[in-house]
């Protein structure tokens, strides 16, 4: 399946607008709702999650179509990784080990923002690299 890079960009602003958030607050819950939203994309599919759909209904639309298409399999992918790390977060915060519900959410921040800001999804390489390895 082909999809808009442009999607995948816009789901990493509001994930890095929503972990920063977590991070501020310290709140597990919310953290917990990021984990549902990162399952759904990488579980459904892109399209499902609940970014995926605001850009899909309210931003795209108002865009000139994309210049090219890409492969929705490393942005999936890195779906998953982040449902990883938001997961290891949030039974952190709900054990009460909360230095690692901060440690979990500032490392998907991380990989949110440099998504957000520059382009460049961690996940996504992550893909294809083990695509490389696995096929070598």
């Amino acid at each position: 399946m082909q999809i808009d890079p442009r999607g995948p960009r816009f789901a990493a602003v509001l994930t890095t607008l929503v972990l920063s958030a977590v991070l501020i607050t310290g709140s597990g819950a919310l953290l917990a709702a990021q984990t549902v939203v990162f399952a759904l994309g990488a579980f459904a599919g892109l399209r499902y999650s609940p970014y995926g759909w605001l850009y899909r209904v309210a931003v795209r639309p108002g865009l000139r179509p994309p210049a090219e298409l890409e492969d929705a399999r490393p942005p999936r992918f890195a779906q998953g990784v982040g449902l990883g790390f938001s997961l290891v977060g949030t039974v952190g915060y709900l054990a009460g080990v909360h230095w690692l519900g901060m440690a979990a959410a500032g490392l998907a921040l991380a990989a949110a923002f440099l998504n957000a800001a520059f382009g460049y999804c961690l996940g996504c390489e992550m893909y294809l690299l083990i695509r490389r390895v696995r096929s070598a």
